[in-house]
């Protein structure tokens, strides 16, 4: 029977053979997988270990990324005066203008230039209510047109009158340059802990800041901007374009004796409709003192705090900016004004600022020339209108 049984068996042989050679194959790749997995593992842990040593985390921000180099060069020329690494980021960093290396001046860096500006926009100045516009040019011309197109009522075949001609007005702003200038000593500057960037920003931010809002406020025109306050003005009832019209309170330095809330009220109402709807008080802290406790005829605050953070006080339901450089209550002083700023007073000024540094005439400081052009005027004179302490 042993030869008729051997054709059967021989499949379940050649079964088996092949089920456990699968099983062998199965069993090292099983194996490998655990002994790539325990690999693996063993990796994760030698870098969990190092993390676990490291004190500081690295920086993943903006400045880290992208203008390392730019900061370095920037930070070698305040300290030393090596221009050449500068000079090799000319394709980089758009920040820098190499048509003034004949005066070995450039511009701000991007990141030192944004704090100023943000130290700038915080000040109490005209500037945060008024419009502000970036210019190239040397001036920056503001177009103002007096009349109104004329219209009437049409019949089918009757004659239409002609429009009038347009008045077009040009009020010119042209742009000062505002400079300030810093010194450190030479021993400061190696240090290299010392932020100089930000000593730089911090410096230059509060001189341009209060240059800036007295400007913007008295300045005559003359190599700065010219201030609102300096052009000539006008009773109100009489008023007439290239002055600001005033409102009299009715007694000389002061609010009237009787009803002085009234003068605050004529003043709101001075102002055309159109412009109220975005019109701002201004005056200085002392002023601010003396309205806050002037009341209505039915004994309510006109003056009301902001609710929320950050929230200007209101006057009359309007906002009220408390300029430093606005004068004081006095005999024929125009201590508050009312308008919309926005409409009213135009600051134009270039994008770029320049630093200069100079190592040789403060020795051992180091002088930081800084300048930047800007200009201001006024824009639209129905806009503002003041109040005048006086009786007329």
């Amino acid at each position: 029977m042993a030869p008729d049984l051997a054709p059967v068996l021989a499949p379940e042989i050649e079964l088996k053979a092949a089920m456990h050679g699968f099983s062998q194959e199965f069993d090292a790749f099983q194996a490998e997988i655990t002994q790539k997995f325990s690999q693996h593992e063993e990796r994760l842990t030698m870098l969990d270990r190092k993390t676990a040593l490291s004190t500081t985390r690295p920086t993943l921000s903006r400045a880290e990324a992208g203008a390392t180099l730019h900061h370095k060069a920037f930070d070698a020329y305040l300290r030393s005066g090596d221009d050449s690494p500068l000079r090799g980021l000319e394709l980089e960093a758009k920040g820098l203008n190499t048509q003034m290396a004949a005066e070995g001046g450039y511009l701000v860096d991007p990141e030192t230039a944004s704090v100023i500006r943000g130290v700038l926009h915080a000040t109490a100045s005209i500037r945060a209510i008024a419009s502000v516009v970036t210019v190239e040019a040397t001036s920056f011309d503001v177009l103002v047109d007096h009349t109104d197109v004329s219209s009437g009522w049409a019949t089918e075949q009757g004659s239409v009158a002609p429009s009038d001609s347009p008045t077009i007005d040009r009020i010119p702003i042209r742009l000062h340059e505002l400079a300030a200038m810093p010194k450190a000593s030479q021993r400061l500057l190696d240090d290299s802990a010392f932020d100089v960037e930000g000593w730089l920003a911090n410096r230059i931010a509060s001189k341009f800041a209060r240059a800036e809002a007295a400007a913007f406020i008295h300045g005559d025109g003359l190599d700065k901007p010219r201030g609102f306050l300096t052009h000539d003005l006008i009773e109100d009832e009489l008023w007439e374009w290239g002055h600001l019209g005033y409102i009299a309170t009715g007694a000389q330095g002061d609010f009237a004796s009787a009803n002085a809330s009234d003068a605050i009220v004529d003043l709101v109402y001075a102002l055309g409709a159109t412009y109220r709807a975005n019109a701002v008080f201004v005056m200085n802290s002392k002023t601010a003192g003396a309205v806050r406790k002037m009341k209505d005829a039915d004994g309510r605050f006109l003056w009301s705090d902001g609710l929320a953070a950050g929230e200007p006080a209101r006057l009359m339901g309007y906002p009220v900016l408390v300029a430093e450089d606005m004068p004081d209550i006095a005999p024929d002083s125009t201590a508050i004004a009312f308008g919309d700023f926005a409409s009213g007073y135009t600051i134009a000024e270039r994008p770029d600022m320049r630093v200069l540094r100079d190592p040789f005439s403060a020795k051992p400081h180091v002088l930081f020339y800084a300048t930047k052009r800007v200009g201001g005027d006024v824009s639209d004179f129905k806009a503002i209108k003041l109040l005048k302490f006086g009786t007329s």
